[in-house]
């Protein structure tokens, strides 16, 4: 469960969905299926069971996207120059955030085995009084996602280009504090058919 400053500060969550995929050789990363659902929906229902604000990027005229997080208490943001790379993303749905949003944890959409447990991990990690950029890493330290930003970096965020993401941000942040979670959950992106097949052969080896 989360940490009590953790559930009294407002913790955003941001899902990052407005990529196009292209090394899916025309199939939709996000739509894979994940226990049933669009591994989309299902990182939208993880995150709203870990936390209230939940935004999600889309590029625009993602019928499908928008349709898989259809019924979910979302904020969905269309990101009308998403070919520009994860910064228009990122600068997007972080001007879609509560005003009184005192930290946001960034999620690539791509990445099936965070959830609501590695969430929870990282919001009961930060602390308010001490606002730390918050990381998730592997089992063996190794860093990876989610990442929280706390609220004094909003600002930077708002101001990124590029497809470098929040590199820059993260690199100037005065503290950072690595956040181990399960197994290789902060590691694991799939973004090509291959990782896909390599993930799900693991999963029914009993691999994790």
């Amino acid at each position: 469960m989360m940490g009590k400053q953790a559930r009294v500060a407002r913790i955003s969550i941001l899902i990052l969905a407005a990529g196009f995929g292209k090394r899916m050789r025309g199939a939709d990363k996000l739509l894979m299926e994940v226990g049933g659902v669009p591994l989309l929906r299902r990182q939208a229902e993880e995150a709203l069971a870990a936390c209230r604000d939940v935004v999600v990027t889309l590029p625009a005229g993602a019928g499908a996207r928008v349709a898989a997080l259809e019924g979910l208490s979302v904020t969905r943001v269309a990101v009308a120059d998403a070919g520009e790379g994860m910064a228009a993303s990122i600068r997007a749905g972080i001007g879609a955030l509560p005003e009184d949003a005192v930290a946001v944890m960034i999620v690539p959409g791509d990445m099936p085995e965070l959830g609501r447990r590695e969430f929870e991990t990282l919001c009961g990690a930060f602390d308010p009084a001490e606002p730390c950029v918050i990381r998730g890493t592997d089992a063996g330290g190794a860093p990876g996602h989610p990442v929280l930003f706390p609220r004094r970096d909003f600002a930077a965020l708002r101001a990124i280009e590029g497809d470098r993401g929040a590199r820059e941000v993260l690199a100037s942040a005065p503290c950072v504090v690595g956040v181990a979670l399960p197994g290789r959950a902060a590691l694991t992106d799939l973004d090509t058919p291959e990782a896909w097949a390599s993930w799900r052969e693991g999963r029914e080896g009993g691999g994790s």
